[in-house]
């Protein structure tokens, strides 16, 4: 390969310094990639514990008590991990969201030294590490103990991994494409739509320098150990008659996701990361197609090819996310390019503090850094909505913050009415969920009030099964019509509701006691799959 074939820059001396000369270690483009970091585990022992946890917090736990090699709505990953921590530092909300909060500091350093590997110095690596802090989705993503947390670090390894082969004389670093299919086996293990940007990654590299590789038996080996990584979990799907297929599909026809045209989404897009570190990715695309990242264009044919697809499948604003830091990344180093003139250095400082500004405004509608009152009278004074993906009604608080709230209320009062019961009734009493919110909340709660595991046919419950129950004593959550109890059970009460004045309003239901379900749970469990 000619060294011409590659035009990103090279790591000399100064590519962590200034455009001007050396700088020490502590001003070091390195060094300053960690304050950043360093901020975003400041930002975690402020919010961290705030709140509650999160609707989806609640039902990763109870995946983390089935360890397996798939579920009905995510691959197996995020359960492995919550086993792992289950057995380690334990599940309470310090220790939940930590992992998030590492991956996302993790981001910040990682995305610094893919600038400095694209040929930027000290400001193209601040520039970029301080969009992937402050960019509101990513912020965000970084706080939840989920699989969004950790796609954002995943896949700019996977960037930072095809720069290096890339940039590589000689065909020194095609071993690195094994590395490159490892770390993408494990993507695929944490959430499915990096298959979407590998296809992107794949005919980047066929129409770049980059074609190069698929002379080399290393690139083919790498595709091979991706698939082999990935290859238990596609076995459960089939095994369970693709579940996630099923359910992507119930989703759709139920039009719960809020659809948006393409102007529309790329708007979003730029709410989304807060406008100034929007601006970025257009560099990025000036970067990656002009002249000096012809080498590395791979990245932004996958951009391209990935933003196309979500745009035509429909899928929600947020799942380009994981993409940005790669993109932040070539933005910098554009940039900082553009305005090597004295005239012109200006307008990073000045883009910096854009993004600190902004940021700063949307802070407290992401991160839970205010009490609930003074975040109500922040939203109401400065009139900032979070953005919206699902048509679900609103209560008091957003979707966000609102799922975050009435969780442990919901075990308690189970858990009073239950230790009302007989011994014997108690015994045969099963607590049935329509929800993996619910359910959730019995499962990790409900010990403390003497509770029994819940059942559910809602995603990965209806695999769980019935736990032995047959349905002679049902309490039932989530059950929005009171007809159904009268069809069903010999007889029903009333006793209790799930209400929270924080929580959203459609998790505003009634609580029965089911007594004589006129069916066998064993018989009829195969009816009670609720996948959407």
């Amino acid at each position: 390969m000619r060294v011409d074939d590659v035009v990103v820059g090279s790591r000399s001396g100064s590519s962590t310094g200034s455009s001007r000369g050396p700088s020490s270690g502590f001003t070091s483009g390195v060094a300053i990639v960690g304050y950043v970091a360093l901020v975003r585990l400041v930002l975690y022992l402020f919010a961290g514990p705030h709140y509650g946890y999160f609707r989806d917090e609640l039902y990763y736990l109870a995946c983390g008590e089935h360890p397996a090699w798939g579920y009905v709505d995510q691959p197996p990953l995020i359960g492995w991990i919550t086993w792992l921590l289950e057995h380690t530092i334990g599940s309470s909300l310090w220790a939940l969201r930590l992992l998030p909060a590492l991956a996302g500091a993790a981001t910040i350093v990682l995305v610094g030294l893919l600038a400095r590997e694209l040929g930027g110095r000290r400001w193209a690596m601040f520039l970029a590490s301080l969009a992937v802090l402050l960019a509101p989705v990513l912020l965000a993503l970084s706080h939840l103990f989920t699989m969004n947390a950790f796609d954002p670090l995943f896949w700019t390894g996977i960037a930072y991994l095809i720069v290096r082969i890339a940039k590589s004389e000689e065909d020194k670093e095609e071993r690195l494409w094994l590395a490159v299919g490892a770390l993408a086996g494990i993507t695929i293990l944490n959430k499915y739509g990096i298959v979407f940007w590998l296809s992107g990654a794949v005919l980047g590299v066929c129409l770049t320098p980059l074609r190069r590789s698929l002379r080399h038996g290393w690139f083919w080996l790498g595709c091979m150990l991706a698939a082999v990584i990935a290859l238990p979990n596609f076995v459960w799907q089939w095994r369970h008659q693709f579940p996630f297929l099923q359910l992507m599909h119930n989703v759709r026809e139920s039009g719960r996701d809020i659809v948006l045209g393409p102007m529309a989404f790329l708007a979003a897009q730029a709410q989304m990361l807060g406008f100034v570190a929007a601006v970025l990715v257009v560099f990025a695309l000036l970067f990656f197609f002009s002249e000096r990242g012809r080498g590395v264009r791979v990245l932004g044919w996958a951009y391209v090819v990935f933003l196309v697809e979500l745009m035509v499948l429909h899928g929600k604003m947020y799942y380009l996310a994981p993409v940005y830091p790669m993109m932040f990344a070539a933005g910098a180093v554009w940039i900082e390019g553009v305005t090597e003139r004295r005239m012109w250095v200006w307008v990073k400082p000045v883009l910096a503090l854009a993004m600190v500004a902004v940021g700063g405004v949307y802070l407290p509608t992401i991160l839970p850094v205010l009490s609930v009152p003074k975040f109500l009278a922040y939203e109401h004074t400065m009139g900032i909505e979070q953005q919206k993906f699902e048509h679900m009604p609103e209560g008091v608080l957003p979707q966000l913050y609102a799922d975050m709230f009435g969780w442990e209320g919901i075990a308690q009062r189970v858990g009073a009415y239950y230790k009302t019961l007989s011994p014997e009734e108690q015994r045969k009493t099963a607590i049935f969920a329509n929800n993996y919110g619910d359910a959730g909340a019995i499962d990790f709660f409900g010990p403390k009030y003497g509770l029994p595991k819940s059942i559910g046919g809602h995603q990965n419950y209806w695999i769980w099964g019935p736990r032995g129950y047959t349905g002679e004593s049902l309490i039932v959550l989530g059950e929005g019509h009171e007809s159904n109890m009268q069809t069903k059970c010999a007889s029903y009460s009333v006793i209790g509701s799930t209400k929270d004045p924080l929580s959203r309003r459609d998790e505003w239901l009634p609580i029965y006691h089911c007594r004589g379900f006129k069916w066998n749970l064993q018989e009829v469990w195969p009816q009670m799959k609720k996948w959407n």
